[in-house]
């Protein structure tokens, strides 16, 4: 199908774009797993192993509060039951790590295809989106490797129902707390952006973000309470930053509103 006269693409022109954009993402994310998993022991020594060894900031804090919080990285071990375990956590893992690497590409590769149906003004506006989407993940990435992640994994690690009970874990179920509490907290710290898309669509105003105030706060705590472990702690961790960005998202709503308001969009 031929581009339209007006120098908008077809149909199967977008489907050609999104394909190579997907291609290029995806590319991306392989080259980004290729690196990490060249680098296994730093991958797996220092990151994956980090929150249970005693030098990690995370495990030395917990220490100091009290020994009972402790890690013994020397005492915690993991078992792989069976033969292609470890290799296809090696691999998982890798694809975790490169996506993470490539996630600022990936974006751009994402806003690369949706940005050409915005008007020139809204293109404008939106500048600079693919910086802080991407600052917003990584600082979710952080918080989430280094406090959500090790405060789980503690809580499993010491957590017994009786001491005729071992703690014997498998090697995938500690790399996927780890990984997914990571990941998780990235992607949950993308809600001031969400609201923004929300807002320019006119589908959330502040005030309604403030009158639903209490029903965002429950919607939290089941959140974390999906995401973390089943212990106060663990949910107040992840609760205290998304109430806060919660708040910001309100100031993210109003100034939307404000500038469609100045611009005649949003009727007073």
């Amino acid at each position: 199908m031929e581009a339209s006269s007006d120098g908008d693409m077809g149909f199967l022109e977008h489907l050609e774009e999104l394909r190579w954009r997907i291609v290029k993402a995806l590319a991306a994310i392989v080259l980004g797993a290729l690196i990490a998993l060249g680098l296994k022991s730093f991958l797996f020594d220092v990151i994956i192993f980090g929150p249970i060894q005693p030098w990690f900031p995370t495990n030395s804090f917990l220490c100091s509060v009290s020994n009972e919080l402790c890690i013994d990285g020397a005492a915690s071990t993991f078992q792989s039951l069976k033969l292609p375990t470890q290799v296809s956590v090696y691999i998982i893992t890798g694809l975790v790590a490169g996506l993470v690497m490539a996630f600022p590409y990936v974006f751009y590769q994402l806003w690369g295809f949706i940005s050409p149906g915005l008007k020139q003004k809204e293109r404008k506006q939106a500048r600079g989106i693919t910086f802080w989407v991407s600052m917003l993940f990584f600082l979710g990435i952080l918080f989430g490797y280094y406090i959500i992640a090790p405060v789980s994994v503690q809580f499993f690690l010491n957590f017994s129902v009786s001491d005729l009970v071992k703690n014997d874990f498998t090697l995938d179920s500690y790399v996927s707390v780890v990984t997914m509490a990571t990941l998780a907290t990235g992607l949950l710290f993308q809600l001031p952006v969400v609201v923004l898309i929300l807002a320019k669509l006119g589908l959330i105003t502040p005030e309604l973000m403030k009158k639903y105030r209490k029903h965002a706060l429950i919607a939290v705590l089941l959140l974390s309470a999906i995401i973390t472990p089943p212990d106060i702690t663990s949910q107040v961790l992840i609760t205290l930053p998304l109430m806060f960005l919660y708040e910001i998202s309100i100031l993210v709503a109003r100034r939307v509103q404000r500038k469609g308001r100045k611009d005649g969009i949003v009727k007073q």
